[in-house]
């Protein structure tokens, strides 16, 4: 279950790409989770995925 808290899903995400995760979609479904949620929610804090560097800026 991903946090729902924005900052705690920031933390969570970027680090599950750095380390073990090589694309947001494989990361998306291995949690099982939409990516456009996810997306939308660090969206609201200000943050995007960037794939080039496979993490949210």
């Amino acid at each position: 279950m991903l946090p729902r808290d924005p900052v705690m899903l920031l933390s969570y995400v970027n680090t599950q790409l750095r380390d073990r995760d090589a694309s947001l979609d494989a990361l998306c479904d291995r949690e099982e989770t939409d990516r456009d949620a996810l997306c939308a929610a660090l969206r609201e804090i200000g943050y995007e995925y960037d794939a080039a560097q496979n993490r949210f800026v």
